[in-house]
C-alpha cells in the first residue's frame, strides 16, 4: 500500500508515532495516537499496520497498541 511506510527504515511519521507510544503507560488506541501526533486516524492506522509487521509495536488487546523493545530502540 503506497504511503504506509512498508519499506525498510522508518519515515518521520512512523518515528513520531513510536515516540508518542513510548510515552504511553498502557496500550493506546489509534485515535489516541493520532491525536498525540497530529495525524488523521486513517493514516495512523495504516502506519501502525506497517510498524506491527516490522515488530516495532504489538497489539495485546483488540484495537489497542503498545511499543515493543525493538520499537523503543528503533526510534
Amino acid at each position: 500500500m503506497a504511503g504506509c511506510g512498508c519499506k525498510k527504515g522508518l519515515n518521520e511519521d512512523q518515528k513520531k508515532i513510536l515516540a508518542a507510544m513510548a510515552k504511553c503507560s498502557e496500550p493506546c488506541s489509534c485515535k489516541d495516537i493520532a491525536g498525540a501526533v497530529g495525524l488523521e486516524s486513517k493514516s495512523v492506522s495504516c502506519k501502525l499496520t506497517a510498524l506491527k509487521k516490522k515488530g516495532y509495536i504489538s497489539s495485546p488487546v483488540r484495537c489497542k497498541y503498545e511499543i515493543t523493545d525493538e520499537g523503543r530502540s528503533a526510534k
